[in-house]
């Protein structure tokens, strides 16, 4: 990556960095919780970008930003709860879990592999203008080195991203400061999985009671995820997945990782040149395409990939898929 570009929150600034955007480019920009690291969330090496720029251990889901509530539920089922909280909170710092539509275009990857994705429309005019220019929902986490306290100002991006994406809108500092409240409306009963910008009592006085609904434990990771899907199984496509296979039957897919394996019934390429940043970008799809093309097969074998840098969330998500059915 050459040294990234320090852009004007100008009309010129927002339009060049749509144009990154859209041609796959990493961007910081502000929000009124904290600046964001964006990608074309419809890209999946732009989303496996974000994940490599971070250094971000694993494969958590990403939330999605868009311009509108409507150019939301394009692509999100929403429910009267769901409705009602965007009439309320949108544009605002709330993010809604939801199940994504069939159509959705936005990149597996995002949603770590999950039939939900996590969504909200930003209370910040540079960030909206961004959005419209794109044209595209643009995923965005905090641009931050992964364990790093946030940043609020396009400086602390700077210092912690400089070199590592291609550029950075600059901006006011945010004006809440603190992340998005995220709440999943998955299910029945709304459940809080973190606490946010948005207080609970606002959130309760539209739609009711919030709670957990998960135990402690895994309340604490679905924080992490910021999504459900907590359980292996949500990983887990319909064949059994055997792990670091160095040899592969004729009654097995195959997903492999460099020169494959000979003699499988399908092989699924993650990256002929072992680029891991590939190769996360196309895991999510290679399980559920082997699998859909695995009828009457025994399993799909995986080859080995190595640990260390995204390898090791591809690693996880992997082992999470090879693990026990409950």
């Amino acid at each position: 990556m050459s040294q990234t570009r320090l852009l004007p929150a100008d009309a010129t600034g927002i339009a060049e960095a749509a144009r990154l955007l859209r041609e796959g480019e990493l961007v910081g920009f502000g929000t009124e919780t904290v600046f964001g690291l964006g990608a074309d969330a419809t890209h999946d090496r732009a989303v496996a970008g974000i994940f490599a720029a971070k250094g971000r251990p694993h494969f958590n889901p990403l939330i999605c930003h868009y311009p509108t509530a409507d150019a939301v539920f394009a692509h999100v089922e929403a429910d009267d709860r769901a409705r009602a909280l965007a009439d309320a909170f949108w544009p605002g710092p709330l993010t809604l879990v939801l199940p994504r539509r069939v159509t959705c275009p936005v990149a597996l990857l995002a949603g770590a592999g999950l039939e939900t994705l996590a969504v909200r429309v930003p209370a910040h005019d540079q960030a909206l203008a961004l959005l419209r220019a794109t044209g595209r929902p643009v995923a965005a986490p905090s641009a931050n080195r992964s364990g790093q306290v946030s940043p609020t100002t396009a400086s602390h991006v700077m210092e912690g991203l400089g070199g590592r994406i291609a550029a950075v809108l600059d901006g006011a500092a945010c004006p809440v400061g603190v992340e998005s409240s995220v709440l999943d409306l998955t299910g029945r009963g709304a459940v809080l999985l973190r606490p946010g910008g948005l207080p609970r009592a606002a959130i309760e006085a539209v739609i009711g009671r919030v709670g957990t609904g998960i135990t402690p434990a895994q309340a604490e990771a679905a924080r992490g995820l910021r999504s459900p899907g907590l359980l292996v199984s949500h990983y887990a496509p319909g064949l059994p997945v055997r792990l670091d296979a160095t040899h592969v039957g004729p009654d097995e897919a195959l997903l492999a990782f460099g020169p494959p394996l000979p003699g499988a019934a399908t092989t699924f390429q993650l990256s002929e040149t072992s680029d891991l940043t590939e190769a996360a970008a196309r895991l999510f799809a290679g399980l559920r395409e082997l699998d859909a093309r695995g009828q009457g097969l025994r399993a799909i074998a995986v080859m080995p990939i190595p640990a260390e840098g995204l390898g090791e969330a591809i690693n996880d998500r992997l082992q999470r898929a090879a693990a026990p059915r409950p």
